[in-house]
């Protein structure tokens, strides 16, 4: 059994109750409408009065879905992620492709200058001086989600022979 408060418990048909938990959620974090609707839902309100709380809050712009994308993508460039990887995240937290594809393109200059920090910090700005190792780094940094295009340009631009296309997918 999940552990909820008493208080919680009493007021699940409560729209009063539901808006409270809502906005003391958004007041710790911005959320997705998403997010805010499963966490809501585990603590066992009604499906029928998240919904209008929600809609209730989106139309008050105290839940806003742009918002939480701008804030999520910047703070998960900050510790070193990739559009494809931040993409896909905001994804699976119920934003929409039209607004990821927005979001990401307004990060568009911040790309090779993320990519450039995680580098230094993973790899102590070592230029790769094999293939091994470039394919190593190479990967390391598709897992946080950088295209190969941008690799490529920084390892271009590192000083770097050029990766072919086949060898680093």
């Amino acid at each position: 059994m999940s552990w909820i408060r008493i208080s919680e418990q009493a007021g699940t048909d409560d729209p009063a109750a539901v808006r409270a938990k809502a906005l003391e959620l958004l007041a710790r974090r911005e959320h997705s409408r998403l997010e805010l609707r499963q966490k809501l839902i585990q603590r066992g309100f009604s499906t029928d009065r998240i919904e209008s709380a929600l809609d209730q809050l989106a139309e008050e712009r105290l839940l806003d879905e742009a918002r939480f994308a701008e804030l999520y993508a910047c703070g998960r460039a900050d510790k070193g992620y990739g559009p494809l990887r931040i993409g896909r995240e905001l994804r699976e937290r119920g934003v929409s492709q039209d607004l990821v594809d927005t979001v990401l393109a307004g990060l568009e200059n911040d790309w090779l200058p993320k990519l450039r920090e995680l580098h230094r910090k993973r790899f102590k700005s070592l230029v790769p001086t094999d293939m091994a190792e470039r394919m190593r780094q190479t990967r390391v940094l598709r897992q946080h989600g950088f295209t190969l295009e941008q690799i490529k340009h920084f390892f271009a631009r590192l000083g770097g022979q050029e990766i072919p296309l086949s060898i680093a997918l």
